[in-house]
């Protein structure tokens, strides 16, 4: 008997769904990818970041590890996970590193800069990060959540500055929509 898969558009549509619900909005994310991108592109635009975002968030390594990680988030605010993993998660414990395994792993397909850009992003908290990662005891546990924002800006990091070279390449609107249809294999 063969197996339905989810539907790419219901998985998609979760993903940006449980990011709004936990108070994430692509204009936060954006404005994160914008500041990391301003100094090598002096004609980006956030709406240039928000359709990066966008492009990202249809990858199927980024959906998965957003409803995965939200979902472990909002298990531990309700106290459904054992021990002692309740605790971990529950207090963000340092030396956990699974939420950043999660995070990570997501942000490999962007290459070096995904991955350095991630690094730069969960060391030093930039914007609703940092928000995420410092919410006070008690109101709500985001120990992975904070980590999949850094990866999310990452990746549209990355993205932004490899189609910047393409466009500093001449490559025709057809080979950059090639490229792009391609990133989203996976």
């Amino acid at each position: 008997m063969k197996k339905e898969h989810v539907h790419s558009k219901t998985v998609t549509k979760a993903a940006k769904q449980a990011l709004h619900k936990r108070g994430v909005s692509i204009d936060s994310i954006a404005k994160i990818v914008y500041q990391m991108q301003l100094p090598y592109n002096d004609n980006l635009t956030m709406e240039d970041c928000i359709y990066s975002i966008e492009r990202v968030l249809m990858k199927r390594e980024i959906q998965h590890a957003i409803l995965v990680g939200v979902e472990l988030d909002m298990l531990a605010e309700k106290k459904m996970l054992s021990e002692p993993l309740q605790s971990i998660v529950e207090s963000d414990e340092p030396l956990f590193g699974v939420d950043e395994t999660i995070a990570f792993g997501a942000t490999l397909s962007y290459g070096s800069i995904g991955v350095t850009t991630f690094g730069h992003l969960d060391k030093n908290k930039i914007g609703i990060i940092r928000y995420l990662d410092t919410k006070k005891e008690g109101s709500g546990v985001n120990t992975f959540l904070d980590d999949l924002v850094a990866a999310i800006a990452a990746s549209a990091a990355s993205r932004l500055a490899h189609r910047e070279r393409d466009i500093e390449e001449s490559l025709t609107e057809k080979e950059i929509k090639d490229i792009d249809h391609e990133e989203l294999i996976g």
